[in-house]
């Protein structure tokens, strides 16, 4: 079964790169946007969800919502806000959200919300991995290996975890701390160059030993982005 869309509407860049980031690793296909319109053009793609901050700029996620509902969209919403008066949790309702966190909240919390509220309206099951493909390389994340003309090419497994982040995020670059917190988690002790390390061996076993184009690009500065091939 296709993995759900969701797309995720959220102007504080942390904030939407952590649910992102828990969401993904639940098997949902992630969509970004940090503003009303951005939102807008988004929703009106055929997401199977919506995450949506009441603050986004432009237009707020109430005027979001209304517009949705009359132009007689059915997808579900879940609204984030950090406004905890109980008006406005109620007029975030009437207007057409299924459900309404206020921050600060777990990630945790929200998968769980959009897993609720997609047993509610019949949303797909999110359980199925993914296998990427980019021209002659493959990312299986079922069986955790990197295919380059259907040989694997022996990545360690941090070494996949890497490639299978940057991938998933296919043309956005990811700075350091991201990759740091979703590969190694956030427990981990080191530092940046970790990172770098790791780029420097997908580097050697995919664009120097397999031939492959270079894949792995370098933001000076800020951190990776991923070619989309």
């Amino acid at each position: 079964m296709a993995v759900t869309r969701i797309v995720v509407a959220e102007d504080d860049a942390s904030i939407r790169e952590l649910l992102v980031h828990h969401l993904e690793q639940e098997g949902f296909r992630c969509e970004q946007a940090a503003d009303g319109p951005g939102t807008l053009r988004l929703a009106r793609t055929g997401p199977d969800a919506l995450i949506l901050d009441l603050g986004l700029p432009v237009i707020d996620g109430f005027e979001i919502v209304r517009t949705l509902r009359r132009e007689g969209r059915d997808l579900p919403i879940v609204v984030l806000t950090a406004r905890s008066d109980e008006i406005d949790r109620v007029v975030g309702l009437e207007v057409g959200a299924d459900d309404y966190v206020v921050k600060p909240f777990s990630p945790r919390e929200i998968v769980a919300r959009i897993k609720a509220v997609g047993r509610r309206t019949g949303m797909a099951s999110t359980t199925a991995p993914v296998t990427l493909t980019f021209d002659r390389l493959e990312v299986d994340q079922a069986a955790r290996e990197a295919r380059v003309d259907g040989r694997d090419v022996g990545l360690k497994p941090r070494e996949f975890a890497l490639l299978l982040e940057l991938s998933l995020n296919a043309g956005v670059a990811l700075s350091r701390a991201t990759l740091l917190e979703r590969v190694w988690g956030y427990d981990f002790d080191g530092d940046a160059r970790t990172v770098d390390v790791h780029v420097r061996r997908l580097r050697l076993k995919l664009e120097e030993q397999a031939k492959l184009p270079p894949l792995v690009q370098t933001i000076h500065g800020f951190g990776y982005r991923f070619a989309r091939g």
